[in-house]
């Protein structure tokens, strides 16, 4: 695994939480991550239930965020991203150990997302946080053609520190 070196690289990288002034900013950078992007609206909704939704600065700049909502002691991940030019660099596993943080000090037991079986880079930084695949969602996500099938992953929460 290669070092990262965030701390040298941008002296301040934080995580807050996200808000409605920030919802431009992130669906641009939805738009430019996915295919088949979430909307503005998405994001606005899921501030408005009260999910988790979060996004890292790097140096001021808003770098990507992360939404997770919890409930029933589970954690799901509905979605992580990081601008462009910051991916590689460490910044989507700081997300996601800090939601994982997060769903653990709310009292969840395990954590749950989905992943596209051809997202092999979020698939191995997945893995390397101790998610497991558990199923398969057929169909799940919109393709270029037709449909792509979810891989289901779990993490236990109780038995991981990191």
């Amino acid at each position: 695994m290669s070092s990262v070196k965030l701390d040298l690289e941008y002296p301040r990288v934080d995580i807050r939480p996200m808000h409605e002034l920030d919802l431009p900013v992130i669906a641009a950078i939805e738009k430019s991550a996915y295919q088949f992007p979430w909307s503005e609206g998405i994001f606005r909704d899921c501030l408005r239930v009260g999910y988790i939704c979060r996004v890292i600065e790097v140096a001021g700049d808003l770098g990507g965020y992360g939404i997770m909502s919890v409930g029933a002691g589970e954690a799901h991940i509905l979605n992580v991203c990081i601008r462009d030019e910051y991916r590689s660099r460490g910044f989507a596993r700081k997300v996601l150990l800090y939601l994982l943080e997060r769903a653990r000090g709310a009292g969840m037991s395990e954590a749950f997302l989905e992943v596209r079986p051809s997202n092999l880079a979020a698939a191995r930084l997945y893995h390397s946080l101790g998610f497991e695949q558990v199923g398969i969602r057929r169909g799940y996500y919109q393709a270029t053609v037709g449909r792509e099938d979810a891989a289901v992953l779990r993490r236990m929460l109780s038995d991981h520190k990191g």
